[in-house]
């Protein structure tokens, strides 16, 4: 027993050694930030938190205030601010426009994974991006948008329409719960023009669902081209919300960005 412990001590102050002589700090694993989009909220992440958390990476779920693309991307931005580690930016749907936007300018961002997600062009918007190619039927299943005392609309999808509109492939118990908490997105955030683009000059990568009933799959497809995306993953048959219904690809190819764009 003794032998062991020894051997086991020596093998650890080899591989400490093997650092320091190499002049080279112990890769630090980056915290992986992930924002949701529009009609979801930080709990639709949570399939993907419990592998990422296991497999030993730190994870924020941000709040995505939903409000404006400028105004959320500088939330998400102050975020990232305040973490010392590099950082892997995740986000789904809208959140694709935020993460765009609010990696700008930040060295410790290294990757960005769009997960059924926006990637706008400077002076592009989500909605049009979304009515680009045929294929998105979100507009019939909005409810009468809520009018805002400050000025403006909320927009939310009608709780009956939403599974099949929104989260096809998740259960119906599910996807009940889900239209019910469901986080309102201002009309005017899906039509406010990009002022960014990260992934111009930050590595991407693209998941998505083949049954996407929100952003038409083709959208999809010709975003993550036009990025020159390091991989593209379409995930058959899945629904908007892919990483509700599969949180294992989306958090495997999450974990792939951390490893390549920390080399």
């Amino acid at each position: 027993m003794k032998k062991l412990l020894a051997g086991l001590t020596i093998a650890i102050a080899v591989s400490g050694n093997a650092y320091a002589q190499s002049g080279k700090p112990a890769p630090v694993k980056p915290t992986i930030v992930l924002v949701h989009g529009a009609f979801a909220d930080a709990s639709s992440w949570n399939g993907v938190v419990k592998i990422l958390e296991k497999d030993g990476y730190s994870v924020v779920a941000a709040a995505n205030p939903l409000r404006g693309v400028a105004n959320d991307a500088q939330y998400v931005a102050d975020i990232v601010s305040g973490i010392a580690s590099p950082v892997v930016l995740a986000g789904h749907s809208y959140g694709g426009s935020v993460i765009s936007e609010a990696a700008e300018g930040h060295a410790n961002v290294k990757a960005l994974v769009y997960v059924a997600a926006f990637a706008p062009d400077v002076g592009e918007t989500a909605a049009g991006l979304a009515s680009k190619f045929p294929g998105s039927t979100l507009a019939p299943t909005l409810a009468p948008p809520v009018p805002l005392s400050g000025g403006g609309k909320d927009l939310y999808i009608l709780q009956e329409k939403f599974h099949d509109q929104f989260a096809a492939d998740v259960s119906v118990a599910e996807a009940k719960l889900m239209a019910a908490g469901q986080r309102p997105i201002t009309e005017a955030a899906l039509n406010e023009a990009q002022a960014a683009a990260a992934w111009k000059k930050i590595p991407n990568w693209f998941i998505y669902g083949g049954g996407d009933k929100n952003i038409p799959p083709e959208a999809s497809a010709f975003m993550a081209a036009r990025a020159h995306s390091r991989d593209i993953v379409v995930v058959k048959g899945a629904s908007h919300v892919v990483m509700v219904s599969n949180p294992e690809p989306v958090a495997r190819l999450i974990e792939k960005a951390a490893k390549e764009a920390s080399r």
